[in-house]
């Protein structure tokens, strides 16, 4: 079992639970899935982009993604309803367990200037987005095999109920927040 599960089933539920003064246990706040997301727009003049992206988040996950398609054809970008245009993977249980806590104590200490993420970036409803500008954060990708630098996009999707009940338990978990 991954050590945050651990942590989240033996520190973080009591936690929460003093904390908000739930009654039932079903009404604490968990992890319930993360979103990892790669929108390529370069894909439309250049098919081998969208391998190259497949292969950095397959690494970065241990999960193989899924390609996104276009939904709606827009003439300006030269793109058709169909194309692909992105990769997306969504992690759930252990695999989920252990790309947050890698997330949390090596990719995220890595960026340059790190200074804690942005407590804004909650929907009003517990859940949290985080936008990352390079695959290089994460110890599998090698510098010397990436053709370009694609920033990916990371969604925590929680049970919580409302923004604050998410930043808790996000917090608890070891996200590094800036104060």
């Amino acid at each position: 079992m991954a050590r945050l599960k651990e942590k989240y089933l033996n520190e973080i539920v009591p936690a929460l639970q003093q904390k908000f003064n739930y009654k039932n246990v079903m009404e604490i706040p968990k992890l319930e899935k993360v979103v990892i997301n790669i929108g390529l727009g370069e894909a439309v003049q250049n098919p081998k982009a969208l391998d190259a992206a497949i292969q950095d988040l397959t690494m970065i996950s241990g999960q193989k993604p899924v390609v996104t398609k276009a939904k709606k054809s827009i003439a300006a970008f030269k793109l058709r309803a169909g194309m692909p245009i992105g990769v997306k993977v969504t992690l759930r249980g252990d695999r989920m367990y252990e790309f947050v806590d890698k997330l949390f104590n090596v990719a995220l200490p890595r960026v340059r200037d790190f200074r804690g993420v942005s407590p804004k970036s909650f929907d009003g409803r517990g859940n949290y987005s985080l936008g990352l500008k390079e695959q290089l954060l994460f110890p599998e990708i090698e510098y010397d095999k990436i053709d370009k630098l694609r920033g990916m996009e990371v969604v925590f999707t929680t049970t919580a109920r409302t923004d604050e009940e998410g930043r808790e338990l996000l917090k608890l978990l070891g996200m590094p927040f800036a104060s």
